[in-house]
């Protein structure tokens, strides 16, 4: 299952309205990908669809879709969201993760 913190919600449903989405029907699209200066990247899209082969979860209001291999990655990995002047905007807190860069945005395990 992958989790999503409260603050984190709240900026999904802002940000999906602001793109045309709707956080009741619509899902937030996590994946990873192959790339970035640890080896895995994440992925964070909006999808008004979801594949036969996706995995779905519902967490705090939020509609998650995930493929299959990258839920292998994903598994007890938490959406979360930091703002202010050093915020880092959406990042994963992911426990399979051995090693992270700088940014948050990549990953090895």
């Amino acid at each position: 299952m992958i989790k999503v913190s409260d603050i984190a919600s709240k900026r999904v449903a802002l940000l999906m309205e602001d793109e045309g989405f709707n956080s009741a029907t619509d899902y937030v699209r996590v994946g990873v990908t192959s790339g970035g200066c640890s080896g895995l990247s994440y992925q964070l899209n909006f999808d008004r669809s979801i594949e036969e082969s996706d995995k779905v979860f519902e967490d705090n209001g939020v509609k998650i879709a995930v493929d299959k291999k990258s839920f292998l990655y994903l598994v007890g990995t938490t959406l979360e969201y930091s703002g202010g002047l050093n915020g880092k905007g959406f990042y994963f807190n992911n426990p399979n993760a051995s090693r992270t860069c700088g940014c948050g945005e990549s990953f090895s395990l």
